[in-house]
């Protein structure tokens, strides 16, 4: 991975915390550490976020499974992604979507 997409990646990760302490008031923070220890990008409440930013989305179930490893010892996986000039997206597993969608009713 070059200089620039290691670039793009961390103003994504940047992104998303800020939309997280503006819009939930979580003090969300990058984990720096993840490259050499592996882990999701951000932990958000129980859900540990991959954050893909991207010129093209296409591989959110290979991102997927990337959150889903993170989760191993607790949490739950989901996929924050964006086409260059698009609007954020979430991805979660179809129970966790359920279970969000009822707490709505």
């Amino acid at each position: 991975m070059g200089k620039s997409q290691r670039t793009k990646g961390a103003v994504g990760e940047r992104e998303v915390c800020a939309l997280l302490r503006e819009h939930l008031g979580i003090d969300a923070k990058r984990n720096l550490s993840q490259v050499r220890e592996g882990g999701c990008d951000i932990v958000a409440g129980p859900y540990r976020l991959e954050v893909k930013r991207r010129t093209k989305i296409g591989n959110v179930y290979d991102w997927m499974e990337q959150a889903q490893v993170s989760c191993e010892t607790g949490g739950r996986p989901a996929v924050i992604c964006r086409a260059d000039g698009k609007k954020w997206l979430a991805v979660v597993p179809f129970e966790d979507f359920m279970r969000l969608v009822g707490n709505e009713l």
